[in-house]
């Protein structure tokens, strides 16, 4: 195994932990946006006004895309299974 190959698995291995990361943190940021808005516009400064609303909007979308980020960590690990032995020889 040299520098390459690992700087590959690395490279591999963020581009999955974006693609993971993404659908949360948009949602997240999209929900934030709203609720700053809504605050603004009706002056209720109320801090679990802005953390209820987004922990709900994140068990949506967990809900929503749950299984296909954990198909996408599948698929991710049996790759990195299946070289383990063209890694090893």
């Amino acid at each position: 195994m040299n520098a390459d190959t690992v700087i590959e698995i690395g490279r591999q291995a963020m581009n999955v932990t974006v693609l993971l990361a993404a659908p949360l943190l948009l949602s997240a940021l999209a929900a934030g946006l709203a609720i700053g808005m809504f605050q603004a516009a009706t002056q209720i400064q109320d801090m679990t006004l802005s953390f209820i609303p987004k922990l709900v909007v994140l068990i949506v979308v967990m809900g929503v895309t749950g299984p296909w980020m954990l198909g996408q960590i599948v698929d991710y690990t049996r790759q990195l299974f299946a070289m383990i032995p063209s890694l090893v020889g």
